[in-house]
């Protein structure tokens, strides 16, 4: 089957001074971002900062943790996702996308739920890729893009990043399941609870927790156009050294607002972590459109990092702009 793009891409003139420098480069990749966020399609969701509670564990019923261990990353904690889906039907849901996804048998609704419930196997592969790396973000300022239960943004501030903002489409997904996972790592590490111990029990967590992360933390939901320009408006400019987003390629009607988000909000010297498969079957995205699209665009280089054979195709490639 083939697939057409329906974006305007804008051309880019050859340059002809061979003494460009790097400030003509960085006005250059400003410009490109500019005419490309020109075809940005129509807005589906508002963007929403959240604002955090002081124990957001204390709303949510019949929760359950459980440990995510990856090589030498340090442990992980999240909801129990069979729990969380078995007691959807307690959880305040005003997007009611918990019932939609138990009654529709699915895992996506194309612009009602985004998938963010589900911890999908691209996030497992960019974790073991940074495990094997030795990656660590130590006075790095980071956005979790589509992040679902935010175990990737976790993983940054569990080593050293100053600051980290998490993202998602649906709000019922940072409220119900980003933010308390936030936490619930941030009361393991207030405790000094050793490596691999079992759960902790459902106590509240320590203020003192919740306010060191009210500085290191931004939680926001909505669409990557609305969410791009709520940050446009704030001063100066949020601009991250890394950006992890993974399994957000899936739909080529998303490519241009991703695109524009990496424009306007990656450093100039900062890198983007994508994590993916090569094709979604009964969606028509993957990575060989993405990276098609990306090269049209002329901002951006592609590189390949990790390779997983096993099922479908995965892969972890990171974006840097032209030099």
């Amino acid at each position: 089957m083939a697939f057409s793009f329906n974006f305007d891409i804008p051309l880019r003139t050859e340059e002809t001074n061979d003494k460009e420098n790097k400030d003509d480069k960085a006005k250059d990749v400003d410009l490109k971002c500019s005419e490309a966020s020109a075809t940005i399609s129509k807005k589906i969701k508002d963007a929403v900062e959240h604002q955090l509670l002081l124990d957001p564990l204390s709303h949510i019923e019949n929760w359950v943790p459980e440990t995510i261990t990856i090589g030498a990353l340090p442990p992980l904690l999240c909801l129990n996702e069979s729990v969380f889906e078995k007691t959807a039907p307690e959880r305040e849901d005003s997007e009611e996308i918990l019932a939609k996804t138990l009654t529709q048998n699915s895992d996506l609704i194309s612009g009602v739920y985004e998938g963010g419930l589900k911890i999908w196997e691209c996030t497992y592969d960019l974790l073991e890729y940074i495990d094997d790396a030795g990656e660590t973000f130590a006075g790095k300022r980071v956005l979790d893009l589509g992040c679902g239960a935010g175990l990737l943004g976790i993983l940054a501030l569990k080593r050293g990043a100053t600051k980290v903002d998490f993202q998602d489409y649906n709000s019922t997904v940072i409220v119900q399941l980003t933010v308390p996972n936030v936490f619930l790592n941030c009361e393991e590490d207030d405790e000094n609870k050793e490596k691999n111990s079992s759960p902790p029990s459902k106590r509240k967590a320590p203020l003192n927790a919740s306010e060191k992360l009210l500085d290191r933390c931004g939680f926001f939901s909505g669409d990557w156009n609305s969410f791009l320009r709520l940050m446009q408006n704030k001063t100066p400019l949020p601009k991250y050294d890394i950006i992890f987003t993974s399994e957000t390629i899936y739909n080529t009607d998303y490519y241009s607002s991703l695109h524009n988000v990496f424009c306007d909000l990656l450093d100039e010297n900062g890198i983007v972590y994508l994590a993916t498969k090569s094709h979604y079957f009964g969606v028509g995205g993957g990575l060989h459109l993405f990276e098609k699209f990306v090269e049209q665009n002329n901002v951006f280089q592609i590189r390949y990092l990790k390779d997983v054979e096993q099922g479908l195709k995965r892969h972890v490639v990171s974006l840097t702009f032209k030099k």
